[in-house]
């Protein structure tokens, strides 16, 4: 009889060094919470082509305005914001984008088509607020 108590305090002995370990355990109280995570900008890109292509001349915030060109020549920009940019279609900022006029330098020689359709959502986006462009004219049909 004697050994049960015995062999109970050795069993109960190592079942409490085992418990030791020497590392602590602490319990998060934010388990519950989910981790917080970073949004990416999805714009990111297409705003440092922005900044680096189109800021001298519509701003940083693409207003527009008056701007005197390095060979002397003053232009009045268009504003992105308001006013007709806000009534055209996406063809019509590729096209003048692309092939430029008007003062504005083409750059279909400097920028990729797929960075021209981010600057385009950039546009979009960012100065009118994420507007619905306008509908495109109807292609009258060939006969």
């Amino acid at each position: 009889m004697v050994r049960l108590p015995v062999l109970f305090l050795l069993l109960l002995s190592a079942l409490s060094v085992a418990g030791c370990t020497g590392t602590t355990r602490t319990t998060n109280d934010n388990a519950s919470k989910p981790a917080a995570t970073a949004t990416p900008d999805t714009f990111a890109a297409s705003r440092a082509i922005y900044m680096k292509n189109c800021k001298e001349c519509h701003g940083e915030k693409g207003d527009g305005g008056p701007v005197k060109l390095e060979d002397g020549t003053k232009l009045k920009v268009p504003s992105l914001r308001q006013g007709h940019a806000l009534h055209h279609p996406d063809s019509d900022f590729l096209k003048q984008i692309t092939k430029g006029g008007d003062g504005m330098p083409a750059f279909k020689d400097k920028l990729k088509p797929e960075e021209i359709d981010d600057l385009l959502r950039l546009i979009r986006h960012e100065f009118q607020g994420g507007m619905t462009p306008p509908a495109e004219a109807a292609t009258p049909l060939k006969e």
